[in-house]
């Protein structure tokens, strides 16, 4: 053995230079066989589970190459695998000298796994750790509660080496649903899937238990359209705070390795984690909503209670100006003054009646549904128009008629903005309008200072267009 020494030590030493897994596995294959002269080496793990890896050889074996010479690998107190020979490129036989060098590196395999074993399980729990801040951070940054989901399912998929990554959400049935998809194709298809109440996974997976799939597509348990596409796969609760938020899911492709139990288990706590940081954020959203109502009824309540009083005690002592003056000058100046205050007090009021929509929902109002009429066409044309209500519009306007003027609005506004010259329109909405058949009516007048002449406004009921002016109106 003294003349087999010096290689021994090199294959020793290069076994427990790397402290990746695989590379530190294919390390002792090949010294193995260096060291013996085998055409073939092969490393066989008693559990692929455990490391995610199945055989490590030098090449595949010759048709009927029996297996000659085997040593077991152990890890600690552990049986990880055994080491094999086969076929000695001299076509001697292993000698009692080859089983040796064989067992000396068996054990210094043993202590390279181990040391490769700790090192991956720290690299692993690095990356998972990192990536759970990395979604805290972004969740709590803001954003959508749709958008937050898909963040989870991207963030989980990439730290799983997952084919897909995949929240569900409990349905009104008593199933689940898939609510969101990152995947490296298409997520359409899946988006929408459901799992059927009183399906076996439900019962674990409702009651906030951790779901371990060695195969979708065989799985009795798994009844999605979806299912075949997919071998292992492991499906984690999204429980924070006693409340069950969904699932996360995290399929690999079919073949693909198996989830390994330091896997299950990082991939596990990364899903609480992410599920406290979504409870979170929506706590966080629900405050700065709130924030955002009351610093709206703060606004609404000085514009009432300082401005408007203001401007309508100034008309009030303009009024009384006009009524002493007989002079046509500053009687006409008067008057022109107070309508341009009632009107400043009327937009004024417009602008209150705005501040009591909700920030992202859709208006529940009719004022407000024209005020997002008015809103949209502000992008458009580089301004917002001013808008006016005049009667109780909220309590004369039927459903029916809102759509029609709602219709006539858009219409209008979509005239003016492909005016030139525009920089200034006026919507007026009024129900204490009159038909000339003296029917009660809405009448929604829409007037832009361009040059050019104007388009007649359409919809159920008459229009006339006269400039720039639009009018339109309908019983009520």
């Amino acid at each position: 053995m003294g003349d087999r020494l010096p290689p021994l030590l090199d294959a020793v030493l290069c076994v427990g230079t790397d402290l990746e897994l695989r590379a530190t596995l294919q390390h002792i294959v090949d010294s193995a066989a260096e060291l013996t002269g085998a055409r073939y080496a092969a490393l066989g793990t008693g559990d692929p589970g455990r490391d995610g890896l199945t055989q490590i050889r030098t090449a595949p074996p010759a048709p009927g190459t029996a297996v000659v010479l085997s040593v077991p690998i152990r890890v600690r107190e552990e049986e990880f695998g055994d080491l094999y020979l086969a076929g000695r490129q001299d076509g001697a036989p292993f000698t009692a000298e080859d089983e040796r060098l064989l067992r000396v590196l068996a054990v210094q395999a043993g202590i390279a796994i181990g040391n490769a074993r700790l090192y991956e399980a720290a690299r692993q729990r690095e990356r998972w750790i990192e990536g759970a801040a990395a979604v805290t951070t972004a969740l709590l940054s803001g954003g959508r509660a749709a958008d937050a989901l898909t963040t989870v399912a991207e963030r989980a998929r990439v730290l799983a080496d997952a084919c897909a990554g995949v929240v569900l959400q409990p349905t009104a049935e008593g199933g689940m649903e898939i609510v969101t998809a990152s995947t490296y194709d298409d997520p359409d298809d899946i988006v929408g899937a459901t799992i059927r109440p009183g399906s076996p996974v439900l019962v674990q997976l409702l009651g906030g238990e951790p779901v371990f799939i060695d195969d979708s597509a065989t799985d009795p348990r798994m009844t999605t359209h979806v299912r075949h596409r997919f071998g292992p796969s492991m499906m984690l609760p999204l429980r924070a705070e006693g409340r069950l938020i969904g699932t996360l899911a995290l399929p690999r492709r079919r073949g693909e390795r198996p989830y390994t139990d330091t896997e299950r288990l990082l991939a596990t706590q990364f899903a609480s984690q992410a599920a406290l940081a979504l409870v979170l954020a929506d706590a966080r959203r629900r405050r700065e909503r709130l924030a955002v109502f009351e610093d709206r009824d703060r606004i609404a309540r000085d514009l009432h209670d300082l401005v408007v009083q203001r401007l309508f005690a100034t008309g009030m002592i303009l009024e009384s100006t006009q009524r002493r003056g007989p002079e046509p000058d500053v009687d006409a100046t008067l008057t022109e003054a107070v309508d341009a205050l009632r009107s400043t007090v009327q937009e004024v009021r417009t602008t209150i009646f705005a501040l009591q929509q909700p920030p992202a929902d859709a208006p529940a109002t009719f004022r407000g549904r024209v005020l997002r009429e008015t809103a949209g066409a502000a992008a458009l044309l580089g301004f917002a128009p001013s808008t006016r209500f005049t009667g109780a519009v909220e309590s004369r306007i039927t459903d029916p008629a809102a759509g029609h003027l709602l219709t006539a609005l858009r219409r209008a506004l979509a005239a003016a903005s492909r005016r030139p010259g525009v920089s200034r329109i006026e919507v007026a909405v009024d129900v204490t309008a009159t038909l000339p058949d003296g029917r009660d009516a809405v009448r929604l007048t829409v007037l832009d200072d361009a040059t050019a002449d104007g388009d007649t406004g359409t919809g159920t009921g008459t229009g006339t267009g006269t400039g720039t002016t639009v009018t339109w109106q309908a019983p009520l």
